[in-house]
């Protein structure tokens, strides 16, 4: 068969809500934990009061999705939960923002598991042999997700918790070896008032919480969506925000911030200081394990996101629409050769700076979506509560992309230009097919 998912309608065989929450923790907790130490080094260890920040308004954002989920049971994705409230218009716009950013972010998570990988093979440290290695693991990853959903949802979960070893072992290392003159003096290394540095820092900081929306995105996956996209995508985020927290302050207490800030593999680099460079090489091997599940997931979830659009006429047939709720094996194969492109473009000097660019501009694009669903609840929802909840995720979502530097916000406005206009030529098609069917 050229399907590549094996998923039927018989419940049984769809994905339960405790799997589904290993699916959005396992989306979350990847180079999110991984490589952020590195990227908030300016910020310091004040950086706390961000995670605890975005920890609260993904939780609000986890009760959103989950009231969209209770409202609209039979919606296929976010796409489908905006079109519902907010008009086809923004729901194409939705699906298509949502796309592009799982296709940025799993560029980003790439480049985070090859930073690891750099922990054995100094070499990958250079840019040419750091995006050979970049694109082999997009390529093996995608070919996990064309064996199909419940595949990359199993493979993300063994790898959650193989992901887990290198996270354990750190807070262990941290709590052993924590110093907490070393936690102040990286307060603000460089001197800067908490009200510049915290809000600068959000954009980056709420990449590591990317991923709220994985149930979401599958609720046509689960067995029961009117209730497993809540709980699964409130169970994700309270297991991701743990281990945030603890991380955090693990890293930030034993390693100095100017030296954290030189690092490709923060939990490595504090665990061989604290238990040795034998140990520091299983954190850094788990660590490259996890980050592969984390591009499956995201793999998924994208081609998921790809295949409901093209169901709808957004996107091309080679990403699906042939069988309703089926995807080909072409789905997989353009989103590889696309993020093969965009890894391409992105190269830097450094890891760091790939990182930090690439998880700027996805964190705008995902947030943007955020608000759009929030608006949609707001919509759909004849409840106070649910409205209240509408309420708070706009505003965390409009407050976080504010607080995003310019640089991220204009490539968002960029695309939401380019998608304005192809919307005119998806609408004239759609328009055309419907005469010729109708005829």
């Amino acid at each position: 068969m050229s399907q590549i998912d094996a998923i039927s309608t018989n419940s049984q065989r769809r994905l339960g809500w405790g799997v589904a929450a290993l699916v959005v923790a396992g989306n979350m907790i990847g180079s999110g934990v991984y490589l952020l130490p590195v990227t908030l080094a300016p910020t310091g260890s004040s950086s706390l009061i961000g995670w605890i920040v975005c920890g609260l308004g993904a939780v609000t954002l986890a009760l959103m999705f989950g009231g969209l989920g209770r409202l609209m049971p039979k919606a296929d994705g976010l796409a489908d939960f905006a079109a519902q409230g907010m008009g086809r218009f923004l729901g194409y716009q939705a699906g298509l923002f949502y796309w592009a950013a799982c296709l940025v972010g799993n560029v980003a998570v790439a480049v985070a598991a090859v930073g690891y990988l750099a922990f054995f093979f100094p070499v990958l440290r250079e840019p040419m042999w750091g995006a050979a290695a970049n694109l082999g693991l997009l390529w093996i990853t995608t070919g996990v997700y064309a064996m199909g959903t419940r595949s990359a949802a199993r493979f993300g979960a063994v790898s959650l918790a193989i992901g887990l070893v290198p996270i354990v072992l750190a807070i262990v290392a941290g709590a052993i070896a924590f110093d907490a003159s070393v936690f102040k003096a990286s307060w603000s290394p460089q001197g800067e008032a908490l009200t510049k540095t915290v809000p600068a820092s959000l954009a980056v900081i709420f990449w590591a919480f990317l991923g709220v929306e994985s149930a979401a995105v599958l609720s046509s996956r689960v067995k029961d969506a009117r209730r497993d996209v809540g709980r699964a995508s409130v169970a994700g985020v309270m297991i991701a925000f743990v281990v945030y927290v603890l991380a955090c302050v693990a890293v930030f207490g034993v390693i100095p911030a100017g030296v954290l800030a030189e690092s490709t593999s923060p939990f490595a680099d504090l665990v061989a200081r604290v238990m040795g460079a034998s140990v520091a090489g299983l954190v850094a091997a788990c660590a490259v394990v996890k980050t592969c599940g984390t591009i499956v997931g995201w793999t998924m979830t994208g081609g998921e996101t790809a295949r409901a659009a093209a169901e709808k006429g957004w996107l091309p047939r080679l990403f699906g629409g042939a069988v309703a709720g089926k995807t080909p094996w072409t789905n997989p194969l353009a989103m590889g050769a696309i993020m093969s492109v965009l890894l391409v473009i992105s190269v830097q000097p450094s890891l760091g700076k790939q990182f930090e660019m690439l998880i700027g501009v996805t964190s705008v694009l995902t947030l943007c979506l955020y608000a759009v669903c929030s608006m949609s609840l707001l919509t759909v929802s004849d409840s106070w509560l649910w409205r209240l909840i509408g309420v708070f995720g706009l505003m965390f979502s409009f407050f976080a992309v504010i607080a995003a530097a310019g640089d991220y916000v204009l490539p968002s406005l960029g695309f939401f230009g380019v998608t304005s206009v192809a919307w005119c030529w998806v609408r004239h098609r759609n328009v055309t097919s419907s005469d010729i069917h109708a005829a």
